[in-house]
């Protein structure tokens, strides 16, 4: 049932991106194209106290890759917005600064989700899994997202140690719902603060105001 998802779904993956404006980065480009994202499935799943009782981390995870379908409807229920007349989100941000970009590690490259497009900007080629997390099993998992805070979304206004704590906690609130669509749709997941920051701000080439949070792994659970 998975392949035939993947198979049915693949067709509406079209890479809309050539070029994320921006710094060059290594081996971004014209390697790696972007993705619009199917259309969300926002019915269905169980109901969410059954999510609630079935929620649960699981590290054993299998290599299979998600359906373009099934990764639409993971990154909107992580992330998405859900009141597009304000740009409202599926998660809570005070002073909504909503300064968390999610950046999704698949095996061909290295994405930031677009929100609002509901799509994925290419950022750099190749599989660098293995960075978004330092424990094993990592690297195989098909889809592994990195929380990235931009501090500088807050203004001067607010002092750093707010700041870094309301990120702390915006993170936490889509970890959560990443963990809540997992347990709704059969998926494993695995929420960590187990990331080698610097190397991913390198290879993501991030600014100095911003700072690599979390890692959070999700596919399905590897049988057996």
């Amino acid at each position: 049932m998975h392949r035939r998802d993947f198979l049915r779904g693949a067709a509406t993956a079209v890479p809309v991106f050539a070029v994320l404006a921006g710094r060059p980065r290594r081996g971004e480009a014209q390697e790696l194209a972007g993705m619009a994202l199917p259309k969300p499935q926002i019915q269905g799943g169980r109901p969410l106290m059954q999510a609630l009782s079935d929620r649960k981390t699981i590290r054993n995870i299998s290599e299979e890759k998600l359906s373009p379908q099934m990764l639409s409807n993971l990154l909107w229920a992580a992330w998405g917005v859900n009141r597009a007349a304000n740009n409202g989100r599926t998660a809570p941000s005070a002073m909504n600064a909503q300064e968390i970009s999610l950046y999704v590690f698949l095996e061909q490259g290295a994405y930031l989700f677009d929100e609002k497009a509901h799509g994925l900007k290419p950022v750099v080629a190749g599989d660098h899994r293995a960075k978004a997390g330092t424990q094993t099993g990592v690297a195989k998992a098909p889809v592994n997202l990195v929380y990235v805070a931009d501090l500088d979304k807050y203004g001067a206004g607010l002092p750093a140690e707010s700041k870094t704590a309301w990120s702390n906690a915006h993170a936490g609130f889509i970890g959560q719902n990443v963990y809540l669509f997992a347990a709704s749709e059969g998926l494993a997941s695995w929420f960590r603060a187990f990331v080698d920051g610097p190397a991913v701000a390198q290879l993501l080439n991030l600014r100095p105001g911003q700072k690599v949070l979390y890692g959070q792994t999700v596919g399905y659970p590897a049988k057996g």
